[in-house]
């Protein structure tokens, strides 16, 4: 854990600490994009095709290509105040998500009401997940094992910017994930991510909060701060009788807390683009979790990663097109710390070495490859792979 504060406060240092110019305008995404729209009626969508090749000379192993993601995100504006947008994916060819569908009505300049099904603003990646706007083929491991993208659930709460003060906010209260569904869906292999409920006929036995706040008064400078509270749901609840005290006790058995902070930075000067990101998860009741259950979660969880990028194309303006090498490093962990009987487990310590190109056609189309590298840093296990891949945002 002091290696991933550490590694925090040196990653974040030397952002905040580049040179101050003008103010800047928040960064947007696809959902934000559309909210800005004039017209009624906005389409959009993103892609990702992926061909994924595991390395290995001691043996032979099949390439997987995969169609990752197509998704057709809609907004309409029904009146200058009130919105809705909604984003419909499929995944590997076969698989139907919604990944957005929320309402949002504006009652003053910075206050807007949203409700339904959101993305939860933990990280970068989390809400600005279009495949032309990260680098690499797949998304950073961080972002998967820790906070875990694509990570939505159902809500209400309050969003907003103040521009004078280069400011934004977002405020929820959700559904958390399903922790107990049967059976176990929480393991030290997978972190928190098989509970995400996604919005498919989510159980709430208890409301979770979620903030983020957002500062762009910099030029090029993002920076933002998370936070996530609250426990996680379990069918065990279901139709249970307040009175069977033996029942309540077994229920409370299948649950959890989850407190997380994230810490996120994004910086650009010419063609050279910086990006940080540290979270870390604090669980609680995760030894009468892993004795009821049989499984080995963790008590906390983080990570972090720093990635660094050059377009060398910035410089031609004639161009709409870019060509961008970038070298990123995370490290991450599911069993940061443990309680008894359970012991850290080091394949769960891991850290992942990721240099790749992305050459940019035009705003919104690319094609990348990459080289990974996966430690694992309690075996010495390491994989390789080799990735390449086709990405779209309109």
């Amino acid at each position: 854990m002091k290696k991933v504060l550490r590694s925090l406060v040196i990653g974040m240092s030397t952002a905040i600490l580049l040179p101050v110019w003008i103010q800047a305008q928040e960064l947007t995404n696809t959902a934000g994009r559309m909210m800005e729209a004039e017209k009624k009626l906005s389409i959009g969508g993103y892609g990702q095709i992926d061909y994924n090749q595991l390395l290995d000379n001691g043996s032979y192993n099949n390439g997987v290509l995969d169609v990752h993601r197509l998704v057709l995100m809609f907004g309409y504006k029904f009146n200058s105040k009130t919105q809705f947008i909604t984003e419909i994916e499929v995944e590997h060819v076969k698989e139907v998500f919604v990944e957005q569908a929320f309402l949002q009505y504006e009652i003053l300049s910075w206050l807007k009401l949203r409700g339904g099904l959101m993305l939860i603003p933990m990280g970068i990646i989390n809400e600005y997940h279009e495949p032309s706007t990260f680098n690499g083929v797949e998304r950073p491991n961080l972002d998967k094992y820790i906070v875990p993208t694509t990570w939505r659930e159902i809500g209400a709460g309050f969003t907003g910017t103040f521009p004078s003060a280069a400011l934004s906010y977002q405020l929820y209260l959700v559904n958390g994930f399903n922790g107990y569904n049967e059976e176990p869906t929480l393991s030290g292999s997978n972190g928190f991510r098989k509970g995400r409920q996604k919005g498919a006929e989510s159980i709430i036995n208890s409301p979770n909060l979620t903030f983020k706040v957002n500062y762009f008064g910099v030029s090029g400078l993002q920076l933002g701060l998370s936070g996530y509270t609250g426990k996680t749901q379990s069918t065990l609840f279901g139709a249970l009788d307040k009175s069977d005290i033996p029942s309540v006790l077994t229920a409370d058995s299948s649950v959890v807390g989850l407190s997380m902070l994230g810490l996120d930075a994004r910086y650009q000067l010419g063609g050279m683009q910086l990006r940080g990101q540290a979270n870390l998860g604090m669980v609680s009741n995760s030894a009468t979790y892993n004795e009821f259950t049989g499984s080995d979660l963790g008590s906390s969880i983080g990570g972090w990663y720093l990635e660094v990028s050059y377009d060398l194309l910035h410089q031609v303006e004639s161009f709409e097109s870019g060509l961008i090498p970038f070298i990123r490093y995370e490290q991450y962990s599911t069993h940061v710390s443990t309680e008894d009987p359970i012991l850290q487990n080091p394949e769960f310590q891991r850290s992942d070495l990721t240099i790749g190109l992305g050459w940019k056609l035009a705003a919104g189309a690319m094609f990348k490859v990459d080289f990974q590298r996966f430690s694992n840093q309690g075996t010495g296990d390491t994989k390789k792979q080799f990735n390449a891949g086709v990405a779209v945002w309109f």
